[in-house]
């Protein structure tokens, strides 16, 4: 039972649940609802989706999420940063029917949601942290603009046909010039785009929802749809989801399943990201695989009951705490008042501009553009700013996927490289600091005569066993005196693979060959228990290996004769 509960820390809460946290977790939900839906159509329609779709959408992932999500206030539902993969996805496959277009997102979600409970119970949580906050940075202000661009027809009345972010910039340029601007619904939604930036600092305030309701009230108090041709959402379907597997044919299995993996590491970076954020904010602790077994769960229960892919929210989390949310029942409440509304009242919203909704998504887009902390990194560490800039050029030249791939192909180098060519040094004693230093820091350090303390600043493993090798020998061809010992200050060492350890042994020799002994301090036992499965103990001795470099210089000087200042009192520290 224990182990059952582990996965459904839902119902943990709820055997713990206090009744004073009703009636905060009942305001807080209906506050919640009245901002979901307007965003749930949004994303939907900026997904290339019908409205409805955003609602099923958001209903489903909040139950799930209620049951499996181990944060207790995180919302999940559509997201602006999913739209653009979502909509990269279906413009080329769904040739503009949407029952195929909805088909082909719930089958995204179901792949999406698959893959994070996999990764979620091989607890690979810790994925996404490969993703250097440069490289997040730089595709999600990619995602950011082409969600933007994708949204500016809309915003002015019009519509376009183009592919990719530059040429829809380019053609609604070109459209704008031409006179197609509808300057009535552009006057709306830059109207709705206006109230939420200026607005938007209040956190406590509904923002979205006084947009939307005034852009909607303007549209049908002056009848814009009829008189102005101002496109509205009209009449939403009536009824909730309901349960369908969404087949697809076998030319559109390749791209979905690239899009669903797209989707699934960049809902899984951020909602990481956020649940940790919120976590520590309330003195909890969010398990990662518990968080990508929850995020999984809630989007493939949403593709089975037309949604589409959803993440975590960093919009509507907090006006969820602002409302006072106390546990995920907000959640379920918000849930059920969507349901409500699309059982009792589905024409409530049937005046809403597409206007209004295009401003609702350009304001998430914005919301996601992060400058700030690049400009602080740039006067950091510049080759890590200039590559959020690849990440970012890539994802808008190339689209959202394939920049999402070079996004990933760059962190994988960066990881790599990091490894492949790690710092080394030759260590020295210098006045006045105790231990053995850098000789390139401490210009003034002496090495002792015939000793020379090689640190390797990486584990050592296929592919930077050579260069390792090459970096040892250089070090002891510059000592400046004939080297009896070369000792490698092996703390940094963390792992030795079978390539690593013959690259040892051919190391070994070729000193041997020049009359110099090789040794090794500070190893790891994990790491001496590998160099003594590959035989490199029985061929170094185990004199050769000391606990500390202290215990080897003193080694060293045990048996060699030679000069040098204060050695006892070197040796003995």
């Amino acid at each position: 039972m224990k182990h059952w509960m582990r996965w459904l820390p839902g119902l943990d809460t709820l055997r713990r649940y206090e009744a004073a946290w009703l009636r905060h977790d009942i305001l807080a939900g209906l506050v919640l609802a009245a901002m979901l839906v307007p965003v749930g159509i949004a994303y939907a329609e900026a997904s290339g989706l019908p409205g409805i779709y955003g609602l099923y959408a958001t209903i489903i992932p909040l139950i799930v999420y209620a049951l499996f999500g181990p944060s207790r206030i995180l919302v999940l539902g559509p997201d602006s940063a999913l739209a653009a993969i979502i909509l990269g996805v279906l413009v080329p496959l769904s040739g503009g029917d949407p029952l195929r277009a909805a088909t082909l997102a719930a089958m995204m979600a179901i792949v999406s949601g698959t893959i994070c409970i996999l990764a979620g119970v091989a607890r690979l949580g810790f994925v996404t942290e490969l993703l250097s906050k440069p490289i997040r940075y730089g595709y999600m202000n990619g995602i950011a603009l082409t969600v933007l661009i994708s949204q500016l027809p809309k915003l002015f009345g019009f519509s376009i046909e183009s592919d990719g972010p530059l040429r829809s910039l380019w053609a609604t340029a070109r459209a704008v010039f031409d006179g197609k601007t509808n300057w009535a619904a552009a006057g709306i939604g830059l109207g709705t785009l206006a109230v939420i930036l200026l607005l938007q600092r209040y956190k406590r305030l509904p923002v979205v929802l006084i947009a939307v309701v005034g852009a909607t009230a303007v549209v049908a108090a002056l009848d814009l749809a009829t008189r102005y041709d101002v496109t509205v959402l009209g009449p939403l379907a009536l009824g909730l989801p309901g349960f369908a597997v969404p087949w697809i044919g076998p030319a559109d299995v390749i791209p979905v399943l690239i899009g669903g993996c797209a989707v699934a590491m960049v809902s899984f970076a951020d909602t990481s990201v956020l649940s940790r954020s919120y976590a520590a904010r309330l003195g909890d602790r969010v398990d990662p695989n518990q968080e990508m077994v929850a995020l999984g769960a809630a989007n493939l229960a949403t593709g089975l009951f037309q949604g589409f892919p959803i993440s975590s929210s960093s919009s509507r989390t907090p006006v969820a705490e602002a409302a006072g949310a106390r546990t995920q029942l907000t959640s379920v409440v918000g849930a059920l008042a969507i349901a409500f509304l699309l059982l009792v009242t589905p024409n409530l919203l049937q005046h809403l501009p597409n206007a209004a909704l295009a401003a609702v998504v350009i304001a998430a887009a914005i919301s996601l553009i992060e400058i700030t902390d690049l400009k602080r990194i740039y006067s950091i560490q510049r080759w890590e700013f200039w590559l959020s800039i690849v990440c970012f050029v890539g994802v808008a030249v190339l689209g959202v996927i394939p920049g999402i791939g070079l996004a990933i192909a760059i962190a994988i180098a960066e990881f790599l490289w990091d490894g492949w060519r790690p710092h080394s040094a030759v260590l020295g004693r210098a006045d006045g600091v105790k231990g053995y230093h850098d000789i390139t820091r401490y210009p003034d350090a002496r090495q002792i005569p015939g000793l020379v303390l090689f640190r390797w600043d990486a584990p050592l493993f296929f592919a930077n066993a050579e260069f390792f090798k090459e970096r040892a020998l250089d070090a002891v061809a510059k000592s400046p005196t004939s080297v009896r010992w070369l000792v490698v200050a092996a703390e940094p060492v963390t792992s030795v693979d079978v390539t690593a350890g013959d690259t040892l042994a051919e190391l070994d020799e070729a000193l041997h060959a020049q009359g110099i002994e090789l040794c090794f301090a500070e190893l790891k036992d994990p790491v001496k228990d590998k160099l003594r499965k590959f035989g490199l103990l029985a061929q170094l001795g185990e004199n050769c290996f000391f606990l500390t470099v202290g215990a080897a210089v003193s080694s060293y000087l045990e048996v060699h004769d030679v000069e040098w200042e204060d050695w006892e009192d070197q040796a003995t520290r």
